[in-house]
């Protein structure tokens, strides 16, 4: 098992800031993309999944799909659909294997929230993006561990700055260069 880069870190203050580095982070992504978003509940995911939704011109609005698990966003400029994934309430391989993520994964940018541990091997390459809250709040995700967030009301503001570590992974990623301090 090979390790992943470090990856490029940066400190994002508020939820436009966060909209901000989607759409820049947007500007890299084309289809065939898989993008797996990690973090606690209020971290940021869903703030920066509209960022690049916006960023890559698709249809939204662009909300969590914690109930419904994914949605579809269609690209309004002739660009990648946008497919977005909240595996908050998988259960397993399985029920991520029900979505057939893999039949739309090479014509759309995929970005899955909770896919950390679930997804990588969709394919050989992927984007990781990892949000934390600053501060020493405890909060327990999807696999019952404790992580540096707490959860926020979805039109809550970013309140204090996030943590975000950025990584690619495969050769898709290889010289790409990520939005860093």
């Amino acid at each position: 098992m090979s390790v992943p880069p470090v990856g490029e870190q940066l400190s994002v203050a508020t939820a436009e800031g966060m909209r901000a580095l989607g759409r820049r982070l947007a500007g890299l992504l084309r289809a065939g993309d898989l993008v797996v978003l990690s973090g606690g509940l209020g971290a940021g995911k869903t703030t920066l999944v509209q960022g690049l939704a916006d960023g890559l011109g698709v249809r939204g609005p662009v909300t969590s799909p914690t109930f419904v698990i994914s949605r579809v966003h269609p690209s309004l400029v002739g660009g990648p659909a946008l497919v977005h994934v909240d595996a908050y309430r998988v259960g397993g391989l399985g029920e991520l294997d029900d979505l057939d993520l893999d039949t739309s994964l090479d014509e759309a940018v995929t970005v899955v929230e909770w896919g950390s541990g679930l997804v990588e091997d969709l394919a050989a390459s992927r984007l990781e993006v990892e949000l934390r809250r600053r501060t020493g709040h405890a909060a327990a995700g999807p696999g019952g561990g404790a992580d540096e967030a707490v959860e926020l009301d979805e039109a809550a503001e970013l309140d204090e700055p996030r943590r975000v570590v950025l990584r690619g992974v495969g050769e898709r990623w290889r010289g790409v260069q990520l939005p860093g301090a």
